[in-house]
């Protein structure tokens, strides 16, 4: 068995690849279309081989910029393979130790999804896989979407919206709101960064790893002029999306989160987007209600394993 990246020369045998099971994959109309933008790379697809049959493959995905992947698009095993979780892990251990990371591992499935065995077949041994090369924590997040056939918010009558080019403002904005947050990943890098690393990452993140304009970002404030908080609209490669909410610690507790959401929504409404997408955490309870509120529905779940080591 050989365990190897592919090259050009792979591309129409890793185009035959089919995935029958009810998990999200990279089929060959995202794989033709993540390569041409440099988010697929031939050495981020990895295969095993057995006398030139691809029995096995493991696709990553990554900004255009990054050195190595940042997530796992998709995990899949020949259906004639007996031992499939032995088979990837195999695989899984090789691409790891050559790209040096662990990334992240993105499943999108159905609501309820625990609740349809096949889904939940399909998922089980993915992570075990995912398990046996330590990247085991779970985190489970609901995808939201809007569409015209939803009211437009109605502008806030409480908080006025203000652009602002200055990124250290905007840091300072982000540390801010990430006091006391509900979002598990900010919380996992304050663990371990100063609040103000944190939050300047984020500025760059959603400066350059978005498709969304630096200068769609908004400040929220009172008609006295007190931060309340921050709305990102965005976009990435599936189109619109709610970038990224925030309030202000002093402020919570008084609906802000609504209209914010509301001027994000507004945003892209106004620009003719026929759907505006956004994920929240399980644990976060207010966004998901303030979700609900704005006529955002629940299409499904995303499933993020990865590595708390």
């Amino acid at each position: 068995m050989l365990f190897r990246p592919t090259v050009e020369a792979d591309l129409d045998r890793l185009l035959d690849v089919v995935v029958d099971e009810p998990v999200s994959w990279a089929h060959p109309e995202r794989v033709r279309a993540e390569l041409k933008l440099g988010n697929y790379r031939p050495e981020w697809m990895w295969i095993a081989e057995d006398d030139g049959v691809i029995l096995a493959r493991v696709v990553f995905w990554g900004m255009p910029a990054d050195a190595k992947p940042y997530s796992i698009d998709c995990l899949s095993v020949h259906p004639s393979v007996t031992d499939r979780v032995g088979l990837a892990a195999e695989l899984m251990s090789a691409a790891i130790e050559q790209l040096g990371t662990k990334p992240e591992y993105h499943l999108f499935l159905p609501n309820a999804w625990r609740e349809r065995p096949d889904v939940a077949a399909a998922v089980g041994w993915r992570a075990e896989v995912m398990a046996r090369v330590g990247i085991a924590h779970r985190l489970e997040r609901f995808r939201y979407e809007w569409t015209p056939a939803a009211p437009v918010p109605e502008p806030s009558r409480r908080l006025v919206f203000r652009p602002e080019p200055d990124d250290e403002v905007m840091v300072d904005a982000f540390r801010r709101v990430a006091q006391g947050t509900l979002d598990h990943s900010t919380l996992k890098e304050l663990a371990t960064m100063d609040p103000v690393a944190q939050a300047r990452g984020d500025v760059e993140s959603y400066q350059h790893n978005f498709r969304g304009e630096r200068d769609w970002w908004r400040l929220a404030f009172t008609p006295e002029g007190e931060l309340v908080g921050l709305a990102l609209p965005s976009a990435n490669n599936g189109g619109p999306i709610v970038g990224y909410i925030g309030v202000v610690p002093e402020h919570r507790g008084k609906g802000y989160v609504g209209e914010l959401l509301g001027e994000i929504t507004r945003f892209h409404a106004a620009r003719g987007a026929e759907v505006v997408r956004a994920d929240t955490d399980f644990a976060n309870v207010p966004m998901a209600k303030a979700f609900e509120r704005a006529g955002y529905v629940n299409t499904s779940v995303r499933l993020v394993l990865s590595d708390e080591s």
